[in-house]
């Protein structure tokens, strides 16, 4: 399994919406290599680190191909539909949430990064696109991208092979836990399974046993 980085983007805190709230969602294309260190790439930045951002939720990846089943769904939006458009990071052709799994651990140039969780729509998806259908629309169709901590930090640029070096959890697609964290229908066992999923965020590993009844470290 690989993938190509498409495009790299990284974004300031501005207002986002009429309100004017704080917010890095907004992203501008990357040209040329860029940094990538322990909590996301040179010059992003997140307003909110409690929903975005921190070690477990430090790069955005995206796959190329959700935004053009967005456009057939979003026409109206082809400005904005576009790489960077939802907020992501890496944009990356090749790769979906049935493509990639809990715990990968991938190379993209000479960075090392392992996929945590999913990416869940906060109400700043609504504001960028002055649209409250889309955060929902994110639920029903899946399209959520994933989240990476970095192993190893290093330099990337749009052009790099994302190349697959570990799988530690190959029943365990983004799709699929998405599907159940979205739809609040993880059963018993699958939050069992949660709590000792090899590269899970670690806020998911303690709701997990949580809700199973383990002590939470």
């Amino acid at each position: 399994m690989h993938g190509i980085l498409t495009s790299v983007q990284v974004g300031r805190i501005a207002p986002l919406g009429p309100d004017g709230v704080p917010s890095g969602f907004v992203k501008h294309t990357v040209d040329g290599p860029i940094t990538v260190g322990p909590v996301g790439l040179e010059g992003d930045e997140q307003a909110d680190l409690a929903a975005h951002g921190g070690s477990d939720k430090a790069v955005y990846g995206y796959g190329l191909s959700a935004y053009r089943r967005w456009l057939l769904e979003f026409p109206e939006h082809e400005q904005l539909l576009r790489p960077g458009g939802l907020g992501e990071n890496l944009t990356i052709s090749g790769l979906d949430e049935t493509r990639v799994c809990i715990g990968d651990i991938v190379r993209i140039g000479a960075a090392t990064l392992q996929v945590t969780q999913p990416r869940q729509p906060c109400f700043k998806f609504a504001l960028r696109f002055d649209d409250p259908r889309l955060p929902q629309a994110m639920v029903a169709n899946g399209l959520c991208g994933w989240y990476y901590r970095v192993l190893d930090g290093g330099a990337i640029a749009a052009g790099d092979v994302v190349t697959l070096d570990a799988r530690p959890n190959p029943l365990w697609p983004i799709a699929r836990f998405y599907r159940l964290i979205a739809t609040r229908s993880a059963t018993h066992a699958d939050m069992a399974e949660f709590a000792v999923l090899e590269g899970l965020a670690e806020q998911w590993r303690k709701t997990a046993r949580a809700a199973i009844g383990a002590p939470v470290a």
